[in-house]
Order: structure tokens, then C-alpha cells, then sequence
């Protein structure tokens, strides 16, 4: 093994030539064909542990770590890496005199290419399951000192850090005969900081939540998904961000149509949100987050009719949420004339129902089918995050799934079995409103909405007036209590024969008294549903 340091032109538009690489991976995808072509170039190759067998395996002939240090691997290899020799030959300057005479007297090998990708502790920790111990021992010590110390001295050394990135190196260097760009090294080095720093927070996100601990620090590392158009409107920019958690909206599939949009996308969640904690087959329209239809029904086309029927007018260009596959009945009815819907999103959609919604509608080239998945269950109470001026606000989401167990009747008058059904779609529905908010239900479909007033009361006009005829006999759901019972009063007087709301008002006993004149039901669920 040649220990000779050689200095290395140091002009900025030079290339970097490779004479040594240390390949330290836990992740061998596309190792042996990058190994080969390096080998082909005339790069000698230093490596450890596994990573060594599998070169070996491969007819290659690296050195051991240990024959580059001088120095065994220890402690269960834990220690193989942190070494003057290593981090001396990543960190040393070419064409710097003091660090050149370090590296001569010391007898430091130069090194020129660090691959490295680290112990796969998302992954371990990914499972429920993983015991603390596990987790710990995939923390990774080594790897990402050597790739900061790499990516530190990028102006003479290259650092690998993903098997994505192999393909291409390999190309460069087989084009450049053993050199890299300076350009090069300087865009892998960014992208190794963004990785050390990605599984910094993760472990320090794990090792706090398992421990209980609270940090008063907010870790969030999401890599971006995609580059949307533009924001609200066509002068902000705008990207969607996720960790592409199976089953979610940020991990679902664009089966069809142009791009979605940053309001698209604030639609199909608020669609999505509603349907998917529904159990019977349902369906809701969205006009600017707010339903503006939603139904449940014995089967996924009737649903649709009833939930697209509650406001033919706004459900015009809305947005659909299903909670079932999308088959051909439900798409015939979706793609009828006269009919136009921005995006539908359902877990799937048959294959004839994809014919239907692409080639019947006028609309067929442009409207966004987005497939979920199988609805997953809701396990605790996923972060979600609002910007401020200066700063970001937290809060775990208001998933609407406390169910009808803790719900009291506080009237006389008890609700029968289909006003029961009645209220609890009433109730997940207006947890998904603009407060104030009321929704009118009436045998299994929203009729009447009102959302967004700076007046509860006047929320429950707007609902009225939405239902028209239809709030006779319909149950109310309002996401806060009311504060006088004028908003009860003026519900009954249009027809409505029960309500759902969270109670907690000092008048509640004024709106209780104004159901119990009426003959009519009222619920307490104990629970608040704001949404600003």
C-alpha cells in the first residue's frame, strides 16, 4: 500500500482526481457495479467489515480498514473508523505546505472518495416493536464523522452517500478517466450535510419520544415531494412536503389529470379527512375546504348522488372524497353531463371506472383522480403545523374520532335510531367546517351548511337558508356550544328535531329548555370542534 502523499493541482476549475476510496456502507445496492468501475480507473479501494466481504465476494481486492490504520477493529465494531489515518486523509488540504508536511510525516494516506451511507436506524426504529437496544446500537458513530470530514474538505475529496447517486458518479469518472468536477463535489457534499442532518434529527426525535422527554425543540425533517405550480395564488411559490407514510394523502398516487395545485391539495385533505373515518360507504363535495356536500349510503354511487345532489350549484368544479373503490356506477354517475369536478380521491379506482371519468366527461384530460390506498387506522395524533409571522404553531390534529360512547342527552325527548345516524355524520362533518360552524343532516346527507360567521346564530341562518324545505325534520351539528339559545330557537323554528354540539356554555340549560319546549333532542358530546 502506497502511502505517498501527492499533492493535487488546486486551481478551482481542476477536477478532482480519485487514486483512493474508503467504501464504509450498510445499504450494498449498486456497490459492486460502482466498485468495478472505480477499480477500472485505477482507484485503489480501502474498506470494512461487511463491506469488505461483499468486494471480495465480488473477485475485488480492497484493503481492510485495519491495514490502512494499523490499528484492529474494536468493540464489536464500534471502533474501526475513528482514526487519525481516516480522518486525516478525508480532512488534509492539497496544495496547503502545513498540511502536506502533516500528512508526509505522518505517513497519512490521502483519500480521495468516501462512500458512505449509515447504519439504517430509521428503518430499525420504523418498527413499533424495535427494542431500545437495537435502536442504539444502529446509531451510527463512525459513518458520520468520515462523511462530515469528506464533505468538509469537498474541495479536494468526494463523498457518496446514497446508492442513488452511483450511476452518475461512475459515468463521470469513467468519461473523466479518473477525475471528477469540482461542481460535483461541491452538490454531493451539500447533499451529505442534508443527509447527516436528516438522521441527527430522527434519532434525536426517537430517543425523546421513547424516553418521554420533552425538549421544548420542534424536529421536522421532510424531504420535499414535489414543486407545485405556484401557492394560493400565481405569485407565491409553493412545494409539497412528506414522509410518504403509506396510506396518507402525501404518499397517494396521481393516476390521472394536470397537476394539482397548493389549493387542490388543501381540498382533496379536507375531502379526505372527512370520508376516511367514515364506516358505511360514503362521499363529500369540497368547495374551498368546506363540504358543501356528504352522504353516507347502503353503496358508494348513491352516496355520491345524495352528497353531489345537497348543492348541485357549489358542487360545481368541487373536489370528491370517496372511502370506497371507485367502481363503474359510482363513475357513470360522477361523469354525467353537465357535471364537472376538479379531482376525485378514493382509495382506488377500478379499471373501468378510470375508462369512464377519462374519456366520457368533457372535462376527462384534466380532472385529478388521486388513489390513497387502503384506508389506514388513525393510531394517535399525527402533528400538524400553521405558519405566523415569525414563527410556526403546533398542535396534534382533531381527527373527529372520539365516536358517540361519552355522548349525553340532556333533553327529555331521547333520539331514535335514524336521528342517532343522523347526528353522528352531523358531528364528523362540522369538525371539518370553518367555525363557526353548523351543518344540517337529514336521512344520511348534509342539507345545509354554515361556516365561517363571526355570529353562531347567524352560521345557523346560512344553514337554513342552504336547506331551504330540507331542514324540516333534520338534525344539527354545531362545533361549538351556543351561547344563547336564539340559535336553538331559530333552528327549531325551521324544523330541526335534534342536536349535537359540545356543551359547556353557562345558558346551556336555556338551550336544553328551549329543545324540551319544542319536543326535540338535545346532545352534549363534551367536546369542542374549532377549526380556524
Amino acid at each position: 500500500m502506497s502511502v505517498t502523499p501527492v499533492s493535487q493541482n488546486i486551481d478551482p476549475n481542476a477536477p478532482i482526481h480519485i487514486r483512493r476510496a474508503l467504501i464504509s456502507v450498510s445499504d450494498k445496492t449498486g456497490l459492486i457495479d460502482l466498485a468495478q468501475a472505480l477499480v477500472a480507473q485505477g482507484v485503489e479501494l480501502v474498506s470494512t467489515g461487511g463491506t469488505h466481504k461483499a468486494l471480495a465476494e465480488a473477485g475485488l481486492k480492497p484493503l481492510e480498514i485495519s491495514e490502512l490504520t494499523g490499528f484492529p477493529e474494536g468493540l464489536g465494531g464500534r471502533v474501526k473508523t475513528l482514526h487519525p489515518f481516516v480522518h486525516g486523509g478525508l480532512l488534509a488540504r492539497r496544495g496547503l505546505p502545513d498540511d502536506e508536511k502533516f500528512v508526509a510525516e505522518n505517513l497519512i494516506p490521502w483519500i480521495d472518495l468516501l462512500i458512505c451511507n449509515l447504519y439504517p436506524f430509521e428503518k430499525v426504529t420504523s418498527d413499533p416493536n424495535c427494542p431500545w437496544d437495537t435502536a442504539i446500537e444502529n446509531i451510527d458513530i463512525g459513518g458520520p464523522a468520515m462523511v462530515r470530514s469528506a464533505s468538509k474538505n469537498h474541495a479536494h475529496v468526494a463523498v457518496l452517500t446514497d446508492s442513488g447517486q452511483y450511476s452518475a458518479f461512475a459515468a463521470e469518472i469513467t468519461q473523466g478517466k479518473g477525475t471528477v468536477s469540482r461542481s460535483t463535489c461541491r452538490r454531493l457534499a451539500i447533499e451529505a450535510f442534508i443527509r447527516i442532518a436528516s438522521y441527527d434529527v430522527a434519532i434525536a426525535r426517537y430517543v425523546a419520544c421513547v424516553q418521554n422527554v420533552e425538549t421544548g425543540r420542534l424536529f421536522l425533517d421532510l424531504p420535499e415531494i414535489s414543486k407545485l405550480r405556484y401557492g394560493e395564488n400565481p405569485h407565491q411559490a409553493a412545494s409539497l412536503y412528506g414522509t410518504r407514510q403509506p396510506g396518507t394523502l402525501a404518499a397517494s398516487t396521481v393516476l390521472h389529470g394536470k397537476e394539482i395545485s397548493y389549493n387542490n391539495w388543501l381540498d382533496l385533505d379536507a375531502a379526505w379527512s372527512i370520508v376516511c373515518g367514515m364506516e358505511a360507504p360514503s362521499a363529500t363535495v369540497i368547495k374551498h375546504t368546506n363540504p358543501c356536500g356528504a352522504a353516507v349510503a347502503d353503496n358508494l354511487e348513491k352516496a355520491f348522488l345524495a352528497a353531489y345532489d345537497a348543492d348541485p350549484i357549489s358542487a360545481y368544479g368541487g373536489i370528491v372524497g370517496l372511502n370506497r373503490e371507485v367502481d363503474a356506477e359510482t363513475a357513470e354517475a360522477m361523469a354525467l353531463p353537465g357535471r364537472f369536478l376538479e379531482c376525485i380521491v378514493a382509495p382506488s379506482f377500478s379499471a373501468e371506472a378510470m375508462q369512464i371519468l377519462t374519456t366520457k366527461p368533457t372535462w376527462k384530460k384534466n380532472v385529478r383522480l388521486v388513489a390513497v390506498g387502503a384506508i389506514q387506522p388513525r393510531e394517535g395524533y399525527p402533528i400538524e403545523f400553521r405558519s405566523i409571522d415569525g414563527g410556526v404553531l403546533a398542535q396534534t390534529r382533531d381527527l373527529a374520532n372520539e365516536g358517540t360512547a361519552g355522548w349525553k342527552t340532556t333533553s327529555k325527548k331521547q333520539p331514535n335510531h335514524e336521528e342517532m345516524r343522523d347526528l353522528a355524520l352531523a358531528w364528523k362533518i362540522v369538525a371539518q367546517v370553518k367555525s363557526n360552524a353548523i351543518v344540517l343532516v337529514r336521512d344520511g346527507s348534509l342539507v345545509g351548511v354554515g361556516q365561517g360567521q363571526t355570529s353562531r346564530v347567524e352560521s345557523v341562518k346560512l344553514a337554513i337558508a342552504k336547506a331551504g324545505d330540507l331542514a324540516q325534520g333534520a338534525v344539527l351539528g354545531s362545533d361549538a356550544f351556543f351561547p344563547f339559545r336564539d340559535g336553538v330557537d331559530e333552528a327549531l323554528r325551521a324544523g330541526v328535531r335534534a342536536f349535537v354540539q359540545p356543551g359547556g356554555s353557562m345558558r346551556d340549560a336555556d338551550s336544553v329548555a328551549a329543545c324540551d319546549e319544542a319536543d326535540a333532542t338535545m346532545i352534549f358530546t363534551g367536546i369542542r370542534h374549532f377549526k380556524h
